[in-house]
């Protein structure tokens, strides 16, 4: 079944990237890198990601969905391992640009296959894809605590998952819709022209991701060393806002169909306007909580209706299409949180994290944007 297949590959795809990030640690003490250095690192796998949408954009209007998505979920699962053997700092970049560079890939090739099966369905059923990858990274975050807890390495723990993922990826393609169902017609345009709707979803997309990355980068740093709450208290800020949207999404499509689309990402951008921007005036830790939690159901949704809406784009194929979107977003999830930690050293962090209710607000003005047919 097609959607069963894609909602496997969405999870797949999240217990993937749970795995990487809740062993970032282990890997930096084993080369010894300090925050900077580590900051450079990670930045390889936010260009390759850049770097490959646009292109993949391109082949999956060329050779429809399916094929590419088999193809960038085998190198996904192949690039898990690398930086784990990556014996010093240019490795390792060079590791995490094939991992975001084959992420980034998949992240636009299996949105263009969940847009497809969504239009065979005639109603709103892309919001469960995207809780299917939140409830993955998830279990794979978990996962990965626990064996770090028992002292298994990164490496036996990422080749385990490699080989899990990659037949978990082979299972799910089999029953991924075949090519010739969004293979774009011969002359088709391989890049998504900038029109009117793509940039309100552009701009949208840019918003909640942004948004994103800043609460997971600074959400911690801002309960433990704004507010003083100790690190204990501060990791479950990023938890709050996780588990918040991993819910927000798993209620989206019925949510979708009953409000419709522009209705409920305003209102989306109004919950995380509202709750973060209050939880940072009171400024109390439990509050900070409620705020993050706030802003985690928020964005829940935010992001799939976008993707849904790149995909009905009148005159465009779905493949450039959903990656000049997805570009577009994951611009903001590389200069977000940056941007926030320069605006922290000159306001303070409290005041820099009103730029994500800010940009919540700019939400409401372009959700119209969704309404794309």
């Amino acid at each position: 079944m097609p959607r069963l297949a894609v909602l496997g590959v969405f999870f797949a795809n999240g217990v993937v990237i749970g795995t990487w990030v809740v062993r970032i640690p282990a890997v930096q003490q084993r080369l010894g890198l300090g925050e900077g250095l580590l900051g450079v690192a990670l930045l390889g796998a936010a260009v390759g990601a850049l770097a490959a949408m646009p292109l993949v954009g391109a082949l999956v209007s060329r050779f429809g969905s399916r094929r590419v998505v088999g193809t960038t979920a085998l190198l996904l699962s192949l690039s898990l391992v690398a930086p784990a053997l990556a014996p010093n700092l240019i490795s390792l970049v060079l590791a995490l640009v094939m991992v975001g560079a084959a992420n980034g890939g998949l992240d636009v090739s299996m949105n263009a296959q969940a847009v497809v099966v969504e239009r065979g369905y005639g109603r709103p059923i892309m919001s469960s894809f995207h809780a299917a990858w939140s409830f993955g990274g998830l279990a794979g975050a978990a996962l990965g605590g626990l064996l770090a807890s028992v002292g298994v390495g990164p490496l036996p723990h990422f080749s385990a998952v490699a080989v899990l993922s990659a037949i978990a990826f082979a299972g799910a393609y089999k029953a991924l819709l075949p090519s010739h169902a969004d293979a774009s017609e011969e002359g088709a345009p391989a890049f998504a022209r900038p029109t009117r709707a793509l940039f309100g979803l552009g701009i949208i997309s840019f918003c909640v991701l942004l948004g994103e990355g800043a609460m997971g980068d600074w959400s911690a740093v801002y309960l433990d060393n704004t507010l003083g709450t100790g690190p204990g208290f501060a990791a479950a800020g990023y938890a709050a806002f996780s588990v918040s949207m991993a819910f927000g999404r798993l209620f989206g499509d019925k949510l979708t169909e009953r409000l419709g689309s522009a209705t409920l990402v305003r209102s989306c951008g109004a919950l995380a306007a509202v709750g973060l921007g209050t939880a940072l005036a009171v400024a109390e830790p439990l509050v900070a909580l409620v705020g993050f939690a706030c802003a985690g159901a928020g964005f829940s949704i935010v992001f799939p209706a976008a993707l849904s809406a790149a995909g009905r784009t009148e005159g465009m194929a779905t493949g450039p299409a959903l990656a000049a979107v997805s570009t577009a977003a994951y611009t903001g999830f590389l200069v977000g949180p940056p941007f926030i930690g320069f605006l922290a050293e000159l306001t303070g962090l409290g005041y820099a994290l009103y730029l994500v209710v800010g940009l919540s607000a700019a939400i409401i003005v372009f959700a119209g944007a969704v309404k794309t047919k």
